[in-house]
């Protein structure tokens, strides 16, 4: 029970706990039960990309291209729906997954067969990405009643009880858990993170390992950006954008090591949700949307010196244990 209450996971998630009170004494429609179903709903979709981003991060690498690659999927499966209403539903999400398969495995092979540093290579396809959402709706946008209704309506159904995109948000979670700790190739990208020289003189191949992060967050990020556009009901050319730092930072609070090889599918999974409730919180408290952002930077910032505050004295105590 003491290691429990020493683990970051534990600290990050009394913040939350505090913030919601907090929170709740100055807008009480803040802790209704329907307000925290929409926090989950709309963390959902950050948690599903930002699972892709902490594989990257745990090999040392990052990934800036994943509301891009979000961007072009959600408007491709939107203009797919449009001009064929009928397509099954699951055709669509294949789709959208099929071309993040694509477009992450070209920043893979940027990184993996072309040596080219990771944020180098992703900063380029941001925008290259991003240009290609232009090119592709030629500069117009898809609205709700253009989408039909199983499109639209899948991310806010239900299944046993719980949304759909709930329901998305656990299976990710729980595929990549048993991925990442059960499997060779989930331990090799923490070996790859925490000591790459050593990773290959023991066999592990990096280069396949670091083309596979990528196509695993680009697929991630195909899922999202259909379920971004069928949540919201629209597809624009700046869908999703800005959102390849709120994975970043939701990783960041969630305990990721930003140089790699540390790093709990848990802690990302409440970092997505301590910035879907700072997001909903300024909005029920009503402050101004010029102090938003600014705002959101500050506490998410305040989080993460907190939260490595009471992770080193965390590790000073254990040493401190382990010496006596």
């Amino acid at each position: 029970m003491k290691d429990l209450f020493k683990r970051r996971e534990t600290s990050l998630f009394v913040i939350i706990l505090i913030l919601a009170a907090a929170v709740g004494f100055r807008a009480h429609d803040f802790v209704t039960p329907g307000n925290f179903l929409f926090i989950f709903k709309d963390s959902s979709i950050l948690f599903v990309v930002s699972i892709g981003q902490f594989l990257v991060i745990l090999t040392g690498g990052i990934d800036l291209s994943v509301a891009s690659i979000m961007g072009f999927t959600g408007m491709s499966v939107a203009l797919l729906d449009k001009v064929n209403p009928n397509m099954p539903l699951v055709v669509i999400i294949l789709a959208a997954m099929a071309i993040g398969f694509v477009l992450g495995s070209f920043n893979g092979l940027l990184v993996s067969a072309l040596n080219i540093p990771p944020i180098i290579a992703t900063l380029g396809t941001l925008s290259i990405y991003r240009g290609f959402v232009i090119v592709l709706s030629g500069g117009t946008w898809v609205s709700a009643d253009q989408m039909a209704a199983p499109f639209r309506d899948f991310p806010q159904a239900s299944f046993l009880g719980l949304s759909n995109m709930i329901c998305i948000a656990i299976v990710v979670f729980a595929v990549f858990a048993v991925f990442l700790h059960l499997t060779r190739k989930g331990r090799d990208i923490y070996g790859i993170g925490g000591n790459m020289l050593a990773s290959q003189y023991v066999g592990i191949d990096v280069k396949k390992t670091n083309f596979m992060v990528f196509a695993l967050s680009g697929i991630l990020s195909g899922l999202a950006g259909y379920l971004w556009v069928a949540f919201y009901a629209s597809a624009a050319n700046d869908s999703a954008a800005g959102l390849e730092l709120q994975t970043v930072a939701a990783c960041v609070v969630g305990g990721v090591s930003i140089l790699g090889g540390y790093g709990t599918i848990a802690g990302v999974l409440l970092g997505s949700i301590f910035i879907g409730v700072v997001k909903n919180a300024l909005s029920m408290i009503r402050i101004s949307p010029f102090w938003q952002v600014a705002i959101q930077g500050f506490v998410i910032l305040l989080a993460i010196v907190l939260n490595t505050v009471l992770d080193r004295r965390a590790q000073a105590s254990m040493l401190k244990r382990r010496v006596l």
